[in-house]
């Protein structure tokens, strides 16, 4: 329990970081005034991906690559903004693309195990509860909720080489092509670096809270 309350507080100064360093590259502007989605365009097409479409989406911080429909959805802020950050978060975006297009391993491997990993995280919770309230009548139920969890826990793992890769990708395409100057290079690789750190947190603590299920489960036998 201890670990998951250091965990959790690492988690939430990682976040606020994060969110800290996101807010102050987004007022930097890109020395060519390109736009996220410009920048995103540029990359699909420098990479040979013509069937990929980049589209803006409602939120902060909801920048994604969808491989079921082959979209870029950018984030408003980042789809009209001509930024550091928007230049940094529109071609990581766009490293998810060319790791599709090149069938980059670890993405398939998690594209594989997304359906049973949202059937899993759809429930976990309550057969989790469940099987705490009835440990000493059906350990079982218990059991079931901990592989539930431990197939979350592998998806969250696995997707750090994913993101880990997708931000390389990103930051030597900016390079080559000349988006980023120096300066605005070590600032893209550090706002990369500060989102890639939640994948981090959030891997050990589903991790950490995995071991702490598997801990009362073993502990009803003392």
């Amino acid at each position: 329990m201890i670990l998951i309350l250091v965990i959790l507080g690492a988690s939430f100064l990682v976040s606020w970081q994060f969110k800290r360093r996101a807010k102050i590259y987004a007022e930097v502007a890109l020395h060519n005034n390109l736009s996220g989605e410009e920048i995103a365009t540029q990359m699909l097409h420098d990479n040979n991906i013509f069937d990929v479409k980049v589209i803006s989406v409602e939120g902060q911080l909801t920048d994604h690559y969808n491989p079921q429909d082959k979209t870029v959805n950018l984030s408003q802020d980042v789809f009209h903004g001509r930024s550091v950050l928007a230049a940094a978060v529109s071609a990581h975006e766009c490293g998810h693309a060319v790791q599709h297009a090149k069938s980059y391993a670890w993405l398939n491997f998690r594209s594989t195990i997304v359906p049973a990993v949202s059937i899993a995280s759809r429930y976990v919770q309550w057969v989790l509860l469940g099987g705490v309230l009835l440990l000493n009548t059906f350990p079982q139920l218990l059991l079931v909720g901990i592989v539930m969890f431990a197939a979350i826990t592998l998806f969250s793992f696995i997707t750090l080489p994913v993101e880990f890769d997708a931000s390389k990708r990103a930051l030597a395409w900016l390079d080559s092509k000349g988006i980023v100057h120096k300066e605005e290079h070590e600032m893209a690789k550090n706002a990369l670096n500060w989102a890639a750190s939640t994948y981090v947190i959030a891997a050990l603590s589903s991790l950490a809270t995995l071991l702490y299920y598997i801990s009362i489960f073993m502990g009803r036998r003392n």
